[in-house]
């Protein structure tokens, strides 16, 4: 890392963090790390290995049995998550953007929606409705504005819910398989705003299972054994050459793999 990268200031960081679910599933263990600003970072695992644990832990949703986490230098936890002052600090500087986007679309509209977050946060009605404007038309929902999100189509839904994060403004952007199930054009578009944000200087974390998109929207890569924990830490470059891991954290087809010298490395056979 370079000295410039050193010199950000740290996101996140996380020590010997470990989450069990209430039914004593392993989410994440011993996990360590540090996100400094303006880092990509895409999480790679195989279904279940811990990515959308992790993404939950850093939003405060989920909170770890064991380890610390801090964000912004301060310990992320459910009881300084309950001091208001804190809570919409956070909530200002932090947006998840969730896999399926109907779970957190519901408002009556798309500018109701896109609105909600603003509104919440405390702005003024003038900047809540400038922002609202800006960030209609920039995702190009400005035809949609006043049709209910849950009548409009899986893109659609997806650019709603990011266009709804987005309006808050925040500096660190989570997001969950931005890309699954979206037809060819709208995952093109997800992956073009997404570079753009990294362009804008946000920090960016994102679970994906996409491995031909990684290269775009990363510069570190995390990949997820199966057992929950972080196997490798490295550049998309390094992670994605080496197919053996790809093939061991079962992210590459069985089949695939037997021709991993074969001198093709840009397509990849997902195997979930």
């Amino acid at each position: 890392m370079s000295s410039a990268e050193t010199a950000r200031a740290p996101v996140f960081q996380l020590e010997q963090v470990g989450y069990r679910y209430p039914g004593g599933e392993t989410g994440v263990r011993d996990l360590d790390l540090l996100v400094r600003e303006q880092e990509r970072i895409v999480l790679l695992g195989a279904n279940g290995s811990g990515k959308s644990t992790l993404l939950k832990v850093l939003d405060g949703l989920f909170f770890p049995q064991e380890g610390v986490v801090k964000a912004f230098g301060q310990v992320l936890a459910e009881k300084s998550l309950n001091d208001e002052r804190y809570n919409q600090a956070f909530r200002r500087r932090v947006g998840f953007v969730f896999q399926n986007p109907e779970a957190q679309l519901f408002s009556a509209t798309v500018w109701d929606e896109i609105a909600f977050g603003p509104l919440h946060l405390g702005l003024a009605e003038a900047e809540v409705r400038q922002r609202v404007a800006e960030v209609l038309e920039l995702f190009d929902l400005e035809g949609l504005k006043d049709r209910p999100p849950f009548k409009l189509s899986g893109g659609e839904k997806k650019r709603v819910a990011l266009a709804a994060v987005v309006a808050t403004n925040p500096t660190v952007l989570l997001l969950d398989e931005p890309t699954a199930t979206l037809d060819p054009r709208t995952r093109r578009w997800v992956i073009d705003m997404l570079a753009q944000f990294g362009a804008f200087g946000k920090t960016l974390i994102t679970a994906t299972h996409d491995l031909d998109i990684v290269e775009e929207i990363a510069d570190r890569v995390l990949v997820f054994g199966e057992d929950h924990r972080v196997v490798a830490n490295g550049t998309p470059e390094e992670v994605l050459s080496d197919r053996d891991l790809l093939f061991r954290v079962n992210l590459i087809d069985p089949r695939f793999h037997k021709h991993a010298h074969d001198g093709e490395h840009r397509h990849y056979h997902l195997h979930d």
